[in-house]
């Protein structure tokens, strides 16, 4: 899978060669050497030496004379799946000093990406089945009773809190002003539920293999793939549902105190499943204290939940009255009435941007954001992630750190780098508080459609001009280039920058026209603990993962990731039919 076959003809009589290959994605990497290829004994009987390419990215060969160690040729070229490919090393022009590299195509290489292409098609085809449906039965005044009758009131009852309710019986000893009970309205946002399945969903099918393609998985470091959108939107949307649920549960009344034990305890279950059941290091062996992951998902689920939960819990103000009653809310309310917050955000970002550019790390050049390996020419091979890296590595050591992490693919980094460390979560912290402030634009600016529009409009434009100027719109040369690994503040004002797109989008369809439900990513969305951790726990078991005919196929391992995650989708669906929603 992902290779192709090339055979090397050599036909310069005597000339050893070295052949040395690299990915063009490989960042000023070391050439890594392929294979050596003797040279031809007699005139007309090239020396034949056979190896494997791969077809991810585009490749850059270079043949050596192993006696000289000159430079013969270098082409870059890209391999397709399954082809055969031929290299021949000649001499030209009937002369000695000139030598020819030419490729030839033995045999076609196979359409790797069909698979996705058929896929992508049938699910559109279901999409327009089901449109035109629903277009049909609306036709039926009859079927949109029907519509009406099904259409519970009691699932938003029970779902109305990330929190959990508050009983009127426990209300004791810090009971809240009239200011927050004058406006007590309950908001559900189907918007909101619908963003956090899409982003659910994709994780589930990036984690069960995505196919095996590699725009499926993480990028190895610096760039964009689509496995690198997902977790920073489900911490935004986070971030989002704080505002709201706490909001609610304090206009009803609900004391801060209880609230606050509340928030604790639901960090300490998410660091605790986090570490305790969703643990990679499982792999190694029987969990093991000596070898346990201490960073994770869902642990830095809970430390980001805890820090920006508090921090709106210390500074939460009622409503505004003018934005309670609908009337016209001020223009920046939602912004001025966060000070405090934005100011703590702010001088957490400078702590990160402090110890990323200025901590002293020995052996690696101050404010390196590189992988190491064989990245930069091999000048830091153990640097990897510089002080994000060295921290980690410094207070909780390379055995509770994630072992394999993306980097090693094509940098062949050989220190522990964990993507989910302790710098990195300052980012996180800052990611869930512009989620935060998503959820006030939706409940400051209540029944102003067009208000909110613009400022997920505005918001949305801002952040892409941050990432811009971070970036200088390269994937490398940028001063804080995006990095999944790192979670670089560039990539937290993208990926920030596309959620509000995503929000743009969502809001007016599901919410305001009621163009869409949010099926059928509303239902993961209402149950997103249950189905992460579900599928961490069962992703070996049938009927989640068979034994595959071709385990080299792409077609195969798209079809066992797309029923694996479908089967999640409808697990939620039967439990959202059946009212049961798993809250901690």
């Amino acid at each position: 899978m992902d290779q192709a076959l090339l055979l090397i003809h050599n036909e310069l009589l005597g000339t050893n060669l070295i052949v040395y290959w690299n990915s063009e994605r490989c960042y000023h990497c070391l050439l890594q050497v392929l294979l050596n290829v003797s040279g031809s004994a007699e005139p007309g009987k090239p020396s034949i030496a056979a190896t494997a390419v791969s077809t991810q990215h585009g490749s850059i060969l270079q043949l050596n004379d192993t006696l000289e160690e000159k430079e013969v040729c270098r082409l870059e070229y890209k391999f397709g799946e399954f082809g055969n490919y031929s290299l021949l090393v000649k001499h030209i022009r009937n002369g000695v000093n000139d030598i020819g590299c030419d490729l030839v195509v033995n045999k076609n290489p196979v359409d790797s990406n069909l698979p996705v292409i058929i896929a992508f098609l049938v699910g559109l085809a279901v999409v327009i089945a089901v449109c035109f449906l629903r277009f049909l039965l609306s036709l039926d005044d009859f079927n949109n009773w029907i519509s009406k009758a099904l259409n519970s009131r009691e699932t938003d009852r029970l779902i109305n809190s990330e929190l959990g309710s508050c009983r009127a019986d426990q209300l004791v000893g810090d009971a809240q002003p009239e200011a927050w009970r004058a406006s007590a309205v309950r908001l559900r946002l189907h918007c909101m539920d619908t963003f956090r399945g899409l982003a659910l969903i994709l994780m589930v099918f990036v984690n069960y293999g995505g196919g095996k393609y590699w725009y499926f998985k993480h990028a190895s470091w610096n760039g964009l793939t689509v496995a690198d959108l997902v977790f920073p939107w489900f911490v935004f949307i986070m971030g989002s549902s704080i505002f709201l649920s706490m909001t609610s549960m304090l206009q009803r009344g609900c004391p801060k105190l209880r609230l606050l034990g509340k928030i604790a305890w639901r960090s300490f279950l998410l660091i605790c499943i986090g570490v305790i059941i969703v643990n990679p290091n499982y792999c190694l062996g029987p969990l093991s204290w000596d070898k346990v992951r201490i960073p994770g998902v869902l642990q830095r689920l809970g430390v980001t939940y805890f820090v920006v939960a508090v921090l709106e819990l210390i500074f939460a103000k009622p409503v505004p009255d003018s934005c309670a009653s609908g009337r016209r809310c001020s223009s920046l309310q939602d912004i001025i009435s966060s000070w405090p917050q934005w100011l703590f955000i702010l001088m957490l970002e400078s702590i990160w941007l402090a110890l990323t550019f200025f901590l002293p790390v020995p052996g690696c050049p101050t404010g390196y954001l590189g992988p190491g390996g064989i990245g930069d020419l091999g000048k830091y091979p153990n640097c990897t992630g510089g002080a994000a890296g060295y921290i980690d590595r410094l207070l909780l050591g390379d055995d509770h750190l994630y072992q394999h992490p993306s980097s090693t693919v094509l940098y062949h980094t050989t220190v522990a780098y964990d993507p989910e460390g302790i710098l990195g979560t300052i980012n996180s912290i800052v990611m869930a508080f512009l989620g935060v402030q998503a959820g006030k634009i939706l409940l400051y600016y209540k029944d102003q459609t067009k208000h909110i529009l613009v400022r997920f409009t505005a918001w949305c434009c801002f952040l892409g001009l941050i990432s811009v100027a971070f970036t200088k719109i390269s994937e490398n040369e940028g001063f804080i280039p995006v990095n999944k690994n790192l979670w670089s503040i560039s990539y937290i004002t993208t990926l920030s920058s596309f959620a509000f797109f995503i929000l743009l989008l969502l809001y007016p369809i599901v919410d305001v026209k009621g163009l869409w439900t949010g099926a059928p990513f509303l239902y993961p969305g209402m149950n997103s603990i249950l189905v992460y951790v579900g599928h961490e726990v069962f992703q070996n078991y049938f009927p989640f993962q068979w034994r595959l005919q071709d385990n080299q196929s792409h077609r195969e391992h798209l079809i066992q990731n797309i029923v694996a995650t479908a089967l999640w989708v409808l697990i939620a669906y039967i439990l959202y039919r059946k009212k049961v929603f798993w809250k901690i």
